[in-house]
């Protein structure tokens, strides 16, 4: 991931979490979803099952902040990023999933909050996952 033509963050096996956060959420959804995202077992193992987790591949977790996971263009063709929590108290729920992340003893580097980043994924596998710290749809 790069901004401004610098290597801010990268990783080789692992997970791209792409981090949104709205109105209402709060200290206690970013720790579920670190939770998890450390525990969720999208790895093969080696009868190839998805069986292990980021711990048992010795995987990392680039972390990239996205208020654009809110847009809504449910109306007209601009998006409306209104349910996007303000910048300030979202930086601070990035900061609390990051770092339970590491507490857990993952390596995971991150973008920089609010800047214009560049961000290249190499995806093996057909793997995409929506977590919702609402825990249902």
């Amino acid at each position: 991931m790069e901004v401004a033509g610098e290597t801010v963050g990268e990783i080789g096996l692992g997970l791209l979490v792409l981090l949104g956060a709205g109105h209402g959420d709060t200290e206690s959804d970013a720790l579920y979803l670190a939770d998890k995202v450390a525990g969720l077992r999208v790895f093969e193992d080696p009868e190839g099952k998805m069986n292990l987790a980021l711990a048992d591949v010795g995987g990392d977790v680039l972390v990239v902040s996205q208020f654009t996971l809110y847009g809504d263009c449910r109306k007209g063709r601009r998006p409306s990023f209104v349910g996007a929590m303000a910048p300030a108290p979202a930086a601070d729920l990035c900061e609390v999933f990051v770092d339970e992340l590491r507490r857990r003893g993952l390596r995971a580097p991150t973008g920089v909050f609010g800047a214009h980043m560049r961000v290249t994924l190499t995806n093996d596998g057909p793997v995409t996952l929506l977590l919702d710290s609402a825990r249902s749809f």
